[in-house]
């Protein structure tokens, strides 16, 4: 099996497309065959996948073994409705089958595999999943996005404790936007107090890739 890394974050327009291309470039740089899944697009209409796209483009470019991918390879299930897949799809239970299916063409091209999810780690899929329970599921370790804007503290400390008390292997990273405000006195010292690693996403995407690897 691959490396699979899956990225979530603690909510929605966080930064989870911006910081998997980021991993992307990185381990291609690198000289690592790259591969990357969105499992479920929500907000997709008249074939536009906002995030899916993107994603595909990028895979494109890095890795030639996909240059004839199409969107579904990238994002095998979508719905129409902006909202938790359990709502866009009206309740019906996830498809693993299609979901394997995707990671297995993909993974035949690539040895690291970026999943990203959908929204935050409690968005719920279906009736049985949310979006936390994916990451065990599909045996990847976590990278866990949050943002820097008054309220990320209790944002993160929630998103952080759910992964740890599941025992999932995982980290987390900041992505620091312009309109986050003064990150380093607002809510840093919080985090420093304590000992949890300030990596950003736009300043430690190298030390974030290696840690990655080897978690």
């Amino acid at each position: 099996m691959r490396k699979r890394i899956f990225v979530t974050a603690t909510n929605t327009d966080i930064g989870k497309t911006y910081t998997t291309l980021k991993l992307l470039e990185n381990y291609a740089s690198k000289g690592i065959s790259v591969g990357v899944i969105k499992l479920i697009e929500t907000g997709v209409v008249d074939g536009v996948y906002p995030d899916g796209d993107i994603l595909l483009s990028a895979l494109k470019k890095l890795n030639p073994a996909c240059s004839d991918f199409s969107v579904n390879d990238v994002v095998p299930i979508s719905y129409e409705l902006p909202a938790a897949p359990f709502i866009a799809s009206q309740g019906k239970a996830l498809d693993f089958g299609v979901l394997n299916d995707a990671i297995d063409k993909m993974e035949a091209v690539c040895d690291i595999l970026i999943i990203e999810g959908a929204g935050g780690l409690l968005v719920p899929v279906d009736g049985n999943f949310m979006m936390i329970d994916l990451i065990p599921f599909f045996n990847a370790v976590g990278l866990l996005v949050t943002h820097c804007a008054l309220g990320c503290i209790n944002d993160s400390m929630l998103s952080l404790g759910a992964l740890q008390s599941r025992n999932i292997d995982a980290m987390m990273v900041f992505n620091q936007r312009t309109e986050d405000g003064d990150f380093s006195t607002i809510s840093q010292p919080y985090f420093v107090s304590k000992d949890i690693e300030i990596l950003k996403v736009d300043e430690d995407i190298d030390t974030i890739c290696d840690v990655l690897y080897n978690l």
